[in-house]
């Protein structure tokens, strides 16, 4: 299994982020999975691809050449795609993926897994995806899913579609048990 992997170019303020993010890469190669995640060296995302390639696993990158250019592409990934736009980038990591997660980020990580949460919704895959709450990084937004529930503009059965996970082993548990939410339009 590809699981796409969502996080940070920063490493966050607390060290737990940083731990979390490296288990959890550690643990999905020891599953016997790949990762497919941005590309970039720096950040949490530097830490999920250093991590699961010193387990001896295999990591894919896609990453924009405007990024490439800047020097934050990691560069001993056992394969990295080059591409035009930040947008391509996105189709890609989706496409390539079986499962996605996000580990805790900022404004990118939050725009990629509601891009694939909607893609979901919408009926465009039915593959699991699922936040990884370290330290309860996402807690205010599973509460804002609640609140656009309760205000008409989420159903019921959308609500748990993006859930949060505390580590590797109850993501895989929930991919293992995944039913997607019927779309919304036929």
């Amino acid at each position: 299994m590809r699981v796409t992997v969502y996080a940070g170019s920063a490493l966050g303020n607390r060290a737990a982020y940083r731990e979390a993010a490296a288990l959890f890469a550690k643990e999905l190669v020891a599953a016997g999975h790949e990762i497919v995640y941005g590309g970039g060296a720096a950040g949490l995302m530097g830490v999920v691809a250093d991590a699961a390639l010193a387990a001896g696993g295999r990591v894919t990158g896609v990453i924009p050449q405007h990024l490439v250019e800047a020097e934050v592409a990691h560069r001993g990934l056992t394969r990295l795609h080059v591409v035009d736009t930040m947008h391509q980038r996105k189709q890609l990591m989706a496409d390539l993926a079986d499962a996605f997660v996000a580990l805790p980020g900022g404004v990118g990580t939050v725009e990629e897994i509601f891009e694939v949460w909607a893609w979901l919704v919408l009926g465009r895959h039915t593959r699991p995806l699922a936040l990884l709450n370290t330290e309860g990084y996402w807690d205010r937004l599973l509460r804002m899913n609640c609140r656009m529930a309760a205000s008409g503009f989420l159903r019921k059965e959308e609500v748990g579609s993006l859930p949060a996970v505390a580590d590797a082993t109850e993501f895989l548990e929930l991919v293992r048990l995944w039913e997607p939410p019927p779309p919304r339009w036929g």
